[in-house]
């Protein structure tokens, strides 16, 4: 693994990190109708990656640079590529992929989350 890939982070490993209060930034990239089936129990920054003109001017104001930014999607495939891209921008951010994505998350945290 080198700086310019999202470093993994297991589903497990993210519940302890949001229970502990730390500070980070979610973002999600899924499209809108995914939040609809399977909205994941915690605020995130939604930025879908078919509407990426309309978020990528406030990209700065959205994301703090200050806190770790964890990226999710379904599967964990579209946030990795995100996190890949925004490293590409921006190499001294921090920037984590939830491995396995929402789905990992209903199986392994919180089944109350569909699975689709």
């Amino acid at each position: 693994m080198n700086a310019s890939t999202p470093k993994p982070l297991r589903a497990t490993e993210l519940d302890a990190w949001l229970k502990s209060s730390a500070q980070l930034t979610l973002v999600d990239v899924r499209e809108q109708h995914e939040l609809s089936v399977a909205p994941f129990p915690y605020p995130v920054e939604h930025l879908p990656l078919s509407d990426a003109e309309q978020w990528m001017g406030m990209l700065e104001t959205r994301l703090p640079k200050t806190v770790p930014v964890v990226v999710l999607c379904h599967a964990g495939v579209r946030s990795w590529n995100f996190g890949c891209w925004l490293l590409e921008r921006e190499p001294d951010r921090e920037v984590w992929n939830l491995e396995g994505g929402i789905d990992a998350w209903s199986v392994q945290v919180d089944s109350s989350v569909p699975r689709y």
